[in-house]
């Protein structure tokens, strides 16, 4: 896996992250990218790589760095097989959106230690979709920009729903959502919408028709090349009017 692998003291203990520098830079911007429920893997190291790639410190947090020797999960067969099933539901259970919102500050100080001074952007997948907007909430002074792609659970009825903190958020925000996505139906995108516009917070969602949950990540069965480009366009175009590049 590609990345410099950094460890930093955190709420929960010693976590663990891949930290992507761009070979030439004078942006002092940085970017958390929250991985998706499968772990940190190959695939998530490329599309950070790619963030690099822009002109941007990036950071990999590994989410589920409270519980050792966990390993990551070929989101392909990892609901099928029942013992991988049983680890992935367990890890995802001890990984609730308050104790990833409880590192906000840990991975940004990382970041800064790492060069990264300036202005945070925040993007996540899957179950990082949420906690990419709660960072945005938890941190509003630091993160100008936060996205969300095919992220469950966004406007639900929990306690610690991402909705709840519109008024906190002080970032941009895009919303990418799947056509069809039982963790993200129309009402809870109905709700966030209402949120988010109440709280007067600049915002975009989208529905890309005919992608299915995941699409944007290269070793998901649904991935799809066109619409994880359009992704990209998206996620860059963002990035690149809140967070400057050196490009």
């Amino acid at each position: 896996m590609d990345g410099n692998l950094i460890e930093f003291a955190a709420p929960g203990g010693l976590a663990t992250a891949r930290l992507f520098k761009p070979a030439t830079a004078t942006s002092k911007a940085g970017i958390i990218l929250y991985m998706d429920v499968f772990g940190l893997r190959a695939s998530l190291a490329s599309m950070a790589a790619r963030l690099a790639g822009e002109g941007y410190t990036v950071l990999l947090p590994d989410l589920y760095y409270r519980q050792p020797d966990h390993g990551s999960f070929d989101p392909n067969t990892a609901f099928k097989e029942e013992a991988s099933n049983d680890r992935l539901r367990k890890l995802r259970a001890e990984t609730p959106i308050s104790a990833t919102q409880a590192d906000t500050d840990a991975f940004i100080e990382a970041l800064t230690e790492n060069g990264a001074t300036g202005p945070v952007g925040t993007v996540g997948y899957c179950m990082g979709g949420a906690r990419a907007l709660v960072a945005a909430a938890t941190a509003p002074g630091r993160i100008r920009a936060a996205a969300s792609f095919h992220g469950g659970n966004l406007a639900n009825d929990d306690a610690d729903s991402p909705h709840l903190l519109a008024s906190h958020i002080k970032a941009r925000v895009y919303v990418g959502s799947a056509s069809v996505d039982k963790s993200f139906p129309p009402e809870q995108v109905a709700r966030l919408a209402g949120a988010l516009t109440e709280a007067q917070v600049d915002y975009a969602m989208e529905n890309y028709v005919g992608m299915a949950h995941g699409w944007t990540v290269p070793d998901h069965s649904v991935y799809d090349p066109a619409g994880a480009e359009r992704h990209w366009t998206r996620l860059t175009g963002l990035f690149r009017e809140t967070l400057g590049t050196s490009h």
